[in-house]
């Protein structure tokens, strides 16, 4: 990989208390995540994927462990961190008592953009996510994959260097999902990263550059899926994925 570090997580730890028992969610994940690059999280339900992109989209604290940026710790300035990145759900939460439009500028004054930047974003972002017709609407009346794009649109408001996707297209209609995927595409050619949780092997496969398996809270690989596929011996992702489940368990080591 010669791209440039972004990046570096190292010893990642995570654990919930429901106030009966400690849960561990994470357990020493460290890896490095690049410039420019697409990064798809997998796993089985409850391996860390979520709770993985949410600590470095700082949604949650982890309990031990350090992401650092240029050598030094997100937390030592979480808003100017906070400022490089975009982070899309995989649920809408979009504020149904504003217009399109509206969301989109309250997005840009919250990251403090100046007003002449933010009326050029929206009416870029509006065009190019085929939203424009819908600007002046309130959100309740858009379709699913209408509400996905508004997403997209809205976590790219202010040009994040990450962006953190959600499981995107879960539910989307097969045209609709491709067209998301041209999307992530074009944001590796601006040289965006893109951290990508998703179910869908098939979408791996075809947007990461790289793939980080994790198994019950721990990274199982990390590797590009054409290795893995010739590693294995296996067509396409989704028969690598299947084999690294029923091994991990034969070993004991899956839920």
């Amino acid at each position: 990989m010669n791209k440039k570090q972004l990046l570096c997580i190292t010893g990642v730890t995570k654990t919930f208390n429901d106030g009966v028992q400690e849960i561990k969610a994470l357990k020493g994940v460290s890896l490095d995540v690049y410039q420019g690059e697409i990064l798809g999280l997998l796993g089985v339900n409850g391996a860390g994927k979520t709770t993985l992109s949410s600590i470095i989209a700082t949604l949650h604290p982890a309990s031990s462990g350090t992401i650092e940026r240029d050598g030094v710790s997100i937390y030592e300035d979480v808003v100017a961190y906070r400022r490089i990145i975009g982070f899309c759900p995989q649920k809408p939460n979009i504020d149904m008592m504003l217009t399109i439009e509206q969301n989109l500028w309250f997005t840009g004054r919250y990251f403090c953009m100046s007003p002449e930047k933010i009326k050029e974003r929206v009416e870029y972002l509006l065009n190019r996510f085929g939203l424009a017709k819908y600007a002046r609407s309130k959100a309740s009346i858009l379709s699913g994959g209408y509400k996905q794009r508004f997403l997209l649109a809205r976590t790219l408001m202010h040009s994040p260097q990450l962006v953190i996707l959600d499981e995107p297209t879960v539910g989307l209609d097969p045209h609709v999902r491709r067209d998301i995927w041209e999307v992530i595409k074009s944001l590796r050619n601006d040289n965006v990263t893109v951290l990508l949780t998703t179910h869908y092997l098939d979408e791996a496969e075809q947007l990461a550059d790289r793939v980080c398996v994790l198994d019950k809270e721990v990274i199982r690989l990390i590797d590009t899926p054409e290795n893995l596929k010739a590693a294995h011996q296996k067509n396409n992702l989704e028969d690598v994925f299947i084999a690294l489940v029923n091994e991990c368990q034969t070993e004991g080591s899956c839920d």
